[in-house]
């Protein structure tokens, strides 16, 4: 699998400047990249590039060298907020996106079951979507995004809106789980201890206009121990990566005014 960004570029129509510009840039199967950066610097607008939700002013976009022109089953997108259907059991959550691509009931339910299974909420099958926690919520939303073994899993910030206990619980999750399913993931986030957890590669953008400034492969052994001396220098060369950029990004606007 090969998924393929060739100076990809967008602009806003209300917007002055790009807000992402040149990205160049090749994910390889079974890779876990991490898309890191300060606020505003297009991160989600890439992602959304990528699902085919979002279409580039420049550049172009490929995978398993098809264009990319739109939303299609082999991408499959995880968002901040579970996104379920309150009037569905979680279980025919699950099954929604299988109904759509044409399974069989028994598949569906085989299927549903199985990643139920996984992210540990089979007992749970039955439930509605009230009836669970923030981070049980989530899991359902990973459980159904898996079912529909896409190509590519895009994450957006898919643990921002749990709490710290609930968002570590899951970290470990997720680790497993693409462990297991050797799924290729593009994950954007705010956090720098995050994208260490998970990533093969990081992926650092500048401030508006959104440009690959840093990247880099991350080497620690599996499973990853955010307490680790390796994993807190790393953490620490990032963060003042960061500062960097951000610094730099101030003091062009006061340039500009």
């Amino acid at each position: 699998m090969s998924l393929v960004l060739s100076n990809i570029s967008k602009k806003f129509e209300s917007a002055s400047n790009n807000t992402l510009q040149d990205i160049t840039l090749s994910i390889d199967g079974n890779e876990f990249l991490c898309v890191i950066g300060p606020s505003g610097c297009g991160k989600t607008t890439l992602l959304n590039i990528i699902a085919g939700l979002e279409t580039p002013t420049g550049g172009s976009i490929s995978l398993d060298g098809l264009p990319i022109s739109g939303p299609g089953p082999d991408r499959v997108v995880m968002f901040q907020e579970s996104a379920l259907f309150p009037w569905l059991t979680v279980i025919d959550n699950v099954k929604f996106g299988l109904s759509l691509a044409g399974k069989s009931k028994t598949a569906q339910e085989e299927t549903a079951l199985h990643y139920l299974k996984m992210v540990q909420l089979a007992h749970y099958k039955d439930y509605r979507p009230h009836q669970l926690s923030g981070g049980m919520k989530q899991r359902v939303a990973l459980a159904r995004a898996l079912a529909l073994d896409s190509k590519v899993l895009l994450m957006d910030e898919p643990f921002a809106a749990v709490d710290k206990q609930t968002r570590n619980k899951l970290r470990e999750e997720v680790q497993e789980l693409c462990r297991q399913t050797q799924k290729t993931v593009v994950f954007i986030t705010h956090s720098v201890e995050e994208a260490i957890f998970f990533a093969d590669r990081i992926i650092m953008l500048s401030a508006n206009p959104g440009m690959i400034v840093k990247e880099f492969a991350v080497k620690l052994p599996r499973p990853r121990h955010i307490e680790a001396p390796d994993f807190i220098e790393l953490r620490a060369d990032l963060l003042e990566q960061i500062r960097m950029e951000v610094d730099r990004s101030v003091r062009q606007e006061y340039r500009n005014d």
